[in-house]
């Protein structure tokens, strides 16, 4: 468990690759804000979260699984994590910010990263969310 890593993932670091390259400036790791979002775009007033499709429990996603080990205690860690999160999209909506959600598995190749950030960086930037 020590070696998962909360920062700087695999999918994280592709989605920013992209975004950079598409023109945005952005903040790291929000730390003033609730849940720390992992992209803060303050000039659109808008957050991204990279979600591990294993721990956030992304629907239909082969990665999604559930061990088979201590399976009760799995249960529940993943539904307090989807209620974390679902508290914390609403505390982030609340003070105005727009919540964008991006799935490991959507930018799990550079082809994928690169189509998820398009249309990631067309939605951040329609005034509508």
């Amino acid at each position: 468990m020590s070696r998962i890593r909360g920062k700087d993932t695999q999918p994280e670091l592709a989605l920013r690759k992209v975004l950079h390259g598409l023109g945005f400036r952005y903040r790291l790791h929000g730390v003033g804000l609730p849940g720390k979002p992992d992209i803060v775009l303050s000039r659109y007033k808008a957050v991204v979260f990279v979600h591990g499709c294993f721990w956030h429990r992304h629907k239909g996603c082969s990665i999604a699984t559930t061990p088979k080990s201590n399976t009760a205690y799995w249960i529940d860690k993943f539904e307090q994590n989807k209620v974390r999160d679902q508290k914390v999209k609403k505390k982030l909506q609340t003070l105005g910010w727009r919540v964008f959600v991006v799935w490991e598995c959507e930018v799990s190749s550079s082809k994928k990263a690169n189509h998820a950030g398009e249309r990631l960086a067309k939605l951040i930037r329609s005034k509508e969310n």
